[in-house]
């Protein structure tokens, strides 16, 4: 991923969230160029341009002066568990902010879209064919959210603007993410700043009940490998973090890499999430050539040695 003096701007949006700005952060440390953009501000962030999704004669106007060439959208409510009360924001933020970068790299003739979607998308999921690796990206959509709506919306529009405009446009849908930035609700943080205070972890569900991961640096490996792909055969790639397990099951990870953890998992599913069955990744192994770096639990070793240093 070499920069040219020719190469144009990428465009990240969401900048200041926990996908934009490590995304932000890899390109800038290649030495390519970038521009951020968020509505908001975070300390000890890469330098970020405050602009709204919604306020489409700035995003053009940025586009324009700083010559973008292509897009990484990450800009959006950030998960089922957020803005719960505004349904009307998630689909504004979400949907419009989505309809307007895609009408921003249609009228400039980028490169390439490529959209931070979810395994959210899917929704509840039924158990994958005998002898698959898993559910695949054509699997029916079912969300249980206005969030997860969201991005099957986002996605479709992405399908409409591909096939009718010939926009190159992908969607990369990932399971949840975890790893250092990650401010929402994260049970994989919560069993780690447990551990490391002293305090017992008491989860009153999910110890038989799978939820997939993927480390966010892997993360950014995923939305960079459709970024850069030559051609992404695909509108829409699954990834992950290679592991399927309970939570139960993540919490015993989280035992081994911190000894002194005191951890009760009660059985139960998490009824505020999907149960989803291990997801197919093989068209974005196959196609973009993306396979995560991090073991869960490394990446949880150095998810623990990151939170340490913060405390202290």
């Amino acid at each position: 991923m070499s920069q040219t003096t020719s190469e144009p701007t990428i465009l990240v949006t969401g900048a200041s969230g926990l996908i934009g700005q490590r995304v932000l952060a890899r390109l800038s440390a290649e030495g390519r160029r970038a521009l951020g953009i968020d509505i908001a501000l975070k300390p000890g962030q890469h330098p970020v341009t405050i602009a709204d999704l919604g306020d489409i004669h700035r995003l053009h106007g940025l586009a324009r002066a700083e010559g973008v060439g292509s897009i990484i959208h990450c800009g959006a409510v950030s998960g089922p568990m957020v803005m719960i009360d505004n349904p009307y924001g998630i689909v504004q933020a979400n949907v419009t902010g989505t309809a307007n970068m895609l009408e921003l790299a249609r009228t400039f003739g980028m490169r390439r879209l490529v959209f931070c979607s979810s395994t959210s998308a899917f929704g509840p999921t039924r158990a994958p064919e005998a002898g698959t690796p898993g559910l695949a990206e054509d699997t029916p959509l079912r969300p249980s959210s206005v969030y997860g709506a969201t991005k099957v919306a986002a996605e479709q529009l992405l399908a409409g603007y591909r096939q009718q405009h010939r926009l190159d446009a992908v969607a990369v849908r990932l399971c949840w993410v975890y790893g250092p930035g990650r401010t929402t609700d994260c049970v994989i943080r919560t069993l780690i700043e447990d551990a490391q205070a002293g305090r017992p972890s008491r989860l009153p569900f999910g110890r038989d009940f799978p939820r997939q991961f993927i480390h966010v640096d892997d993360a950014v490996d995923a939305l960079l490998r459709a970024h850069d792909a030559p051609s992404c055969p695909q509108p829409v790639y699954t990834a992950t973090g290679g592991s399927f397990l309970t939570i139960g099951e993540v919490a015993e990870v989280v035992g081994r890499v911190l000894p002194g953890a005191d951890i009760d998992v009660a059985p139960g599913p998490d009824p505020l999430d999907d149960y989803q069955h291990r997801f197919d990744t093989t068209a974005i192994a196959r196609d973009l050539g993306f396979v995560p770096r991090h073991t869960l639990e490394d990446g949880v070793r150095a998810y623990a040695a990151w939170l340490a240093d913060r405390r202290a």
